[in-house]
């Protein structure tokens, strides 16, 4: 490996990290236009994150050292899943050597520290919170499985490079399970990242929040960490739904000029992906608690429904 694929390496993790919070930004502008309420601005996000920063961390008295360095592992696991999708290019030195089984594990460990964090702090409401993030996981990670399972069947390896490269060269080929995978995949974009209809990330009723339960005991930069995290995180899987579904524009190679296009691809793809979540938003409401694992069993039932498609049509 050449000084410049390690150099391209470290770009998209960056371009990751500098998007994730103008992404959510440009999400909660539109959502705000949509509702007929006035934008905060695309600046906002930022401005949050450098507020948290600079504020004192207040820790639970009973809190240990699960609860302080949980922000760390959480944003750390978001950081190297960044590394491992190929959002720019396919020919990065990390992406080679991951798999799809690999950045669900990296997300599954996120979550549990989350959780085990949340409880850590003996409060009533992070504990509904980890609990409640338990049981919409459980089906979502398997519909996650599934959705991935069916790209991999069609591209003959787990490898995501290579299921990227199947998807560009058959770009004009129509496969049924396929469109099982993006419904299933969008289904738990919703999930994984509490957006309504299944949670609202910015609400504070103890009723009916989910993820915002389990922050409620942090501040300053952890906090700061953790919010950053939540937006990479979602820049992810809409990063991983557009290499996954719609190809175009990522690089075969790690040179500057193909970089250079991939980013300016990846810019537009986002720039029209946020209107999508933004409506389904706005359109959908939030759904009552005891309905969320109903939602996220519809995941897994596109997921094992295209995997069917897929065995008994092969296509």
């Amino acid at each position: 490996m050449s000084w410049s694929t390690w150099g391209a390496q470290g770009l998209q993790v960056l371009v990751i990290l500098i998007l994730a919070p103008l992404f959510a930004a440009w999400l909660q502008m539109l959502r705000a236009i949509l509702q007929n309420r006035r934008p905060a601005g695309l600046g906002q996000a930022y401005r949050d994150l450098w507020r948290l920063f600079h504020k004192e961390s207040i820790l639970p008295e009973e809190a240990s050292w699960l609860f302080r360095f949980s922000p760390y592992i959480l944003f750390g696991t978001k950081v190297m899943a960044s590394a491992i999708v190929p959002v720019l290019s396919i020919a990065l030195p990390l992406a080679r050597d991951a798999d799809v089984i690999a950045l669900v594990g990296l997300l599954a460990v996120a979550r549990v520290f989350q959780v085990l964090a949340a409880m850590d702090t003996g409060t009533p409401f992070a504990d509904l919170g980890a609990h409640r993030e338990m049981l919409v996981s459980a089906l979502a990670e398997p519909a996650l499985l599934s959705a991935f399972f069916i790209l991999s069947l069609l591209a003959g390896s787990t490898s995501l490079p290579s299921i990227v490269l199947h998807a560009q060269e058959g770009v004009f080929t129509l496969h049924p399970s396929m469109v099982f995978a993006a419904a299933a995949f969008f289904l738990v974009l919703l999930i994984e990242n509490a957006r309504i209809p299944v949670d609202n990330p910015a609400t504070h009723l103890e009723l009916t929040m989910i993820h915002e339960a389990m922050l409620l005991e942090y501040s300053g930069r952890h906090l700061a960490l953790l919010e950053w995290g939540a937006q990479v995180k979602l820049l992810l899987y809409v990063s991983i739904g557009i290499a996954l579904f719609f190809p175009w524009g990522i690089a075969d190679h790690a040179s500057a000029s193909a970089l250079l296009l991939a980013a300016l691809a990846l810019g537009l793809k986002l720039l029209l992906a946020a209107p999508v979540l933004a409506l389904v938003e706005t359109l959908l409401a939030k759904k009552r608690l005891f309905r969320v694992p109903e939602f996220a069993a519809t995941a897994f039932l596109f997921g094992v429904i295209g995997l069917l498609t897929q065995f008994i049509l092969g296509a």
